[in-house]
């Protein structure tokens, strides 16, 4: 499997490490502080995690947006994104928790602005770090990982990357009518499930 490089190494970071982890897919964490700072983090997540710089977790073969959606326009020129697979987990969320007005973009249009040739699919964001953390597997079912993309590779990518961690992957079609369901003035899941 390939090395996943997490770009924000909050709650929501950490539980997607987490759970690659388990299913022994490496991982390269950053934060913008600095690896030195992220200490405490690794000692957590374990020996195949590794910290380390944002344009290094950049570099990765499939790179995790988790850092906050005002900030992802520092991502811009840190590397070429062309071709890159971003799976973005952002919401349109500002400091102090208001929803941003995007008119008629999407949030993760307004994110491949900011990293333009990008193949990026979104997923994982209306779950919380707990619903990401726990056992996917709950009962007779898994936990459903919505996903929406334009570029057909990079969701397959994706989609099998989410079932190898035993998530349920539900494809919701394109970017501009799928994502428009799950950001974040829409309602956050967790709590639906697909039978196994």
């Amino acid at each position: 499997m390939k090395t996943i490089g997490i770009i924000g190494a909050g709650h929501i970071g950490q539980s997607v490490a987490g759970q690659l982890l388990k299913n022994n897919i490496s991982v390269l964490i950053s934060n913008s502080r600095g690896p030195q700072t992220l200490e405490l983090v690794i000692r957590k997540l374990g020996k195949d995690a590794k910290a380390v710089t944002t344009a290094e977790a950049a570099t990765a073969e499939i790179v995790v947006l988790a850092l906050p959606w005002w900030e992802v326009n520092k991502l811009t020129g840190l590397i070429d994104w062309k071709d890159k697979l971003v799976i973005d987990i952002t919401n349109e969320f500002l400091p102090g928790g208001k929803i941003a007005d995007l008119g008629d973009k999407t949030s993760t249009g307004i994110v491949l602005e900011q990293i333009p040739g990008a193949r990026i699919v979104k997923a994982f964001n209306t779950l919380f770090a707990a619903r990401i953390a726990a056992d996917p597997v709950v009962g007779e079912g898994r936990r459903v990982v919505f996903v929406a993309g334009d570029d057909e590779g990079a969701k397959a990518e994706t989609i099998e990357l989410i079932n190898t961690i035993g998530f349920a992957p539900v494809d919701l079609g394109t970017l501009s009518s799928g994502s428009r369901f799950i950001e974040a003035r829409g309602v956050f899941s967790g709590v639906h499930m697909v039978k196994l």
